[in-house]
């Protein structure tokens, strides 16, 4: 114990805080619940898990992240912004750690990336003991017996400090700053636990690719046969939701890697969004977020201290962590084979993509560059009456700190050399879009995915939709026709087709940044005029 708080001591001092008033080590979750509950940073629910708000931050602030210039050719950023100057990260370093130094700080060494070969050290350092427990959640345990030396990347995570956006060149209070070759992230003002798992995956996104090794926003699991799947998708697309599935375990719900060995989860825990959550249709989510050690945020507590699911009031971006383990049917070793199919899910509240559509490698490329999905009306400020068109490269365009076709080009290289299916799977609106139609059922969603699973699609005859150019299967078991023809589900098919060719014109615009650096034959393969 005595060598493990030198070298711990050691390791802050490289860091300028060797000073620090208070450090807490590796804590257990039942010690971290109780630090948390006793400094008043959370209160306790009556199902035993632990609720936090973290207003004004309740989701992710993409406008306050930034990347520190490093002269790589590869180096992008995803919001057209430029990148901050290594002077300014010096300055700001150094305010956060005189921040830090009079407060108790809690100090987590975790591992990023479930296989050995591409597992990645990083410790986290938060002010707050809850931000801790999120670590410990979200991320693979260190069991070993003394602290990281030298590890592969730092987070300073402090609620605390803010940013002076004149004298810092920030553009609020709060900021995100990852710096690659300090190997060092600074958090500072917001507390939304999802800056810190995000920003763990933007380092992935740029040492993995380096390696040869395909990072990707997508949940994954596998069936008792070794058969593995992946979910692209963007928030409220389903990917937590439809990887969650009671006859397959669960590789991981968001963050992974593609390498020669196959698939591997970075993450050793989940990050469910739970508005509105349903135990019928959810169950295996349900039960892990309702439970001693699970984390909610911003999720509104009523005069009993029962956790209302519904209710919105503080942010429609509700959530919730908590670790694999507490989902019955996890995959341990948090690894599988080459996967047989990969689902691109969009959630289209135009209502005129098909839920289920067979894509080839091409349209795989451009559909992967596109990630696309809508927002809908309601649930962000700023929305009008009508859902708006997404367009996320690579399903996680803000964690991307590479150009997109290094990920579309490692992409297109594991189809071709593993043959795996790719499918477009619209979990949106059907007879209408958001508004007039219904958004389809989660169990004809699920009859889809499990006829691709079970190999009944592999001989189904399939049509080319004329407008999106995608071959849509003739029949699925249990699934009617007019779903899987969205033209037949509207009322008005003049008005279908002109909604229709609308997105079709959206999908073109967007994919005309990516024409010159891939093959004439990917946009060749999206939609038709």
């Amino acid at each position: 114990m005595k060598e493990a708080n030198e070298i711990l001591r050691a390791e802050l001092n490289k860091l300028g805080l060797g000073e620090v008033k208070e450090v807490k080590y590796n804590l257990s979750v039942p010690e971290l619940v109780t630090e948390s509950l006793c400094r008043g940073e959370t209160k306790l629910a009556d199902s035993g898990a632990i609720v936090v708000n973290t207003s004004p931050f309740t989701g992710r602030s993409p406008n306050d992240k930034y990347l520190i210039e490093n002269g790589d050719p590869d180096l992008w950023f995803a919001s057209g912004t430029e990148p901050l100057k290594q002077e300014q990260f010096g300055r700001l370093k150094t305010k956060m750690i005189e921040t830090m130094k009079p407060l108790r700080l809690y100090v987590r060494d975790v591992l990023a990336g479930a296989d050995p070969e591409n597992s990645i050290r990083i410790r986290v350092i938060t002010d707050f003991a809850w931000q801790n427990l999120a670590a410990a959640n979200m991320f693979i345990d260190y069991n070993g017996e003394t602290p990281h030396i030298d590890p592969d990347f730092t987070m300073l995570v402090c609620s605390k400090f803010v940013g002076d956006p004149q004298a810092d060149g920030l553009r609020s209070p709060a900021m995100v700053v990852l710096n690659f070759d300090e190997k060092l992230v600074l958090i500072g003002n917001t507390r939304y636990a999802g800056e810190v798992k995000k920003s763990v995956f933007t380092l992935m996104n740029y040492v993995l690719p380096k390696r040869n090794v395909l990072s990707l926003h997508c949940s994954a699991n596998i069936g008792q046969d070794g058969d593995v799947a992946l979910f692209f998708g963007l928030s409220g697309t389903g990917k937590t939701t439809l990887s969650s599935d009671e006859a397959r375990a669960l590789i991981g719900d968001d963050e992974h890697g593609w390498s020669d060995n196959g698939i591997f989860n970075f993450e050793g825990g989940c990050y469910a969004k739970t508005i509105r959550l349903n135990p019928k249709y959810e169950p295996l989510v349900w039960s892990a977020i309702n439970r001693f050690g699970a984390l909610l945020e911003n999720v509104p507590l009523d005069e009993n201290n029962h956790p209302d699911f519904d209710d919105n009031s503080i942010t429609e971006n509700t959530r919730a962590s908590y670790p694999l383990t507490f989902i019955s049917n996890y995959e341990p070793s948090g690894m599988g084979g080459h996967p047989n199919n990969i689902f691109f899910l969009t959630a289209d509240a135009f209502g005129v993509l098909p839920p289920l559509a067979k894509l080839t490698n091409e349209q795989a490329m451009y559909y992967f560059l596109s990630g696309y999905t809508s927002k809908l009306a309601g649930t962000e400020r700023g929305l009008g009456n009508k859902p708006e068109a997404t367009f996320s490269t690579c399903f996680g365009a803000p964690f991307l700190p590479l150009k997109p076709t290094v990920y579309a080009k490692l992409l297109a290289e594991r189809l071709e050399k593993h043959g795996t299916t790719v499918w477009l799977l619209n979990t949106g609106w059907s007879g209408g879009g958001f508004g007039v139609g219904e958004r389809i059922k989660l169990p004809l969603t699920r009859a889809m995915i499990s006829a691709a699973f079970s190999g009944e699609l592999d001989n189904v005859p399939t049509h080319i939709h004329p407008i999106f150019n995608i071959a849509i299967p003739d029949a699925v078991p249990g699934v009617p026709n007019e779903v899987l023809n969205p033209e037949l589900s509207w009322a008005d098919r003049d008005a279908y087709e002109a909604e229709a060719r609308a997105l079709a014109e959206k999908f073109r615009n967007n994919f005309k940044k990516y024409e010159a650096n891939v093959g004439p034959e990917v946009p060749a393969s999206g939609p038709v005029a």
